[in-house]
């Protein structure tokens, strides 16, 4: 059927996301930049407010997203499973990651595909870590951050005139997404990156409840009180006003291109 998005000019790509600490948001938006400067109308979506069920499936479909535990989070995986069926509808991926995935381009595209989807084009890009704020240069995050904007606009350009390709290595990718479909591997994460609040600090202003994008978090007794859904996103952590959340290895707010109010954008 279509092999890019030249063909759907004029047609909305609905382009859904999740984005944690702003690093997949700053990437569809500038997607977004180029592909409407093509005369492709693009709305973004919040996967984490979205019924799957909802989606438009004659129209095509970006998905972006961090990468996590060598894969993604299994909310957004779930989103994506939970997809209506498509009809040959032209999709796409984006993901930002640190480093290395292995376990969600070609598990994805085996999803979709199953599914009446057209996959035609996926790609990985790098940005930076906030997991250690306190390791990490500002300056070098800026340098990093233009670099992966450029890519952004390349594969936004690609998709457009059908250059872009999606392709799965099954063994190698099969096998690493199963550790981030393992309900002990997210055991493992809350372990690591257990949260707690400093009372002392917490102004009790609930945006850490809004952030959250699996309902972990609820006020009890005027605190925030973590329950056992966390995917260690680092939303909360990262942009409570006051510093209120910790975790381990994290004791501060890492320097954040886009405000928390940005996030929760509709």
């Amino acid at each position: 059927m279509f092999g890019g998005l030249k063909t759907m000019a004029f047609q909305t790509v609905n382009l859904y996301y999740f984005s944690g600490t702003g690093n997949t948001l700053l990437v569809v938006r500038k997607m977004k930049e180029i592909l409407q400067l093509k005369g492709v109308p693009v709305t973004l979506h919040r996967i984490e407010v979205t019924d799957p069920s909802s989606v438009e499936a004659s129209l095509p479909i970006g998905l972006a997203f961090p990468v996590a535990a060598q894969g993604t989070y299994p909310f957004v995986l779930d989103f994506i499973k939970n997809l209506p069926q498509g009809q040959g509808t032209p999709i796409f991926m984006v993901d930002t990651l640190t480093m290395f995935s292995g376990g969600v381009v070609g598990p994805v595209r085996k999803i979709v595909k199953a599914k009446g989807y057209r996959p035609i084009g996926a790609k990985e890009i790098r940005m930076p870590c906030y997991l250690y704020p306190s390791k990490t240069d500002p300056e070098k995050n800026k340098k990093a951050i233009a670099r992966a904007l450029v890519k952004a606009g390349k594969y936004a350009r690609q998709l457009y005139d059908r250059k872009s390709r999606w392709r799965r290595v099954p063994f190698l990718s099969d096998l690493m997404s199963k550790i981030s479909r393992s309900k002990r591997t997210w055991a493992m994460m809350r372990r690591f990156c257990k949260l707690r609040i400093i009372t002392e600090k917490c102004t009790k202003c609930g945006l850490c409840v809004r952030l959250c994008p699996v309902g972990n978090i609820e006020m009890r007794e005027s605190y925030p009180l973590f329950k056992d859904k966390c995917v260690s996103c680092l939303r909360c952590v990262s942009f409570c006003p006051v510093q209120a959340i910790s975790m381990a290895k994290n004791s501060k707010n890492p320097c954040l291109t886009v405000s928390a109010e940005e996030l929760l954008e509709d």
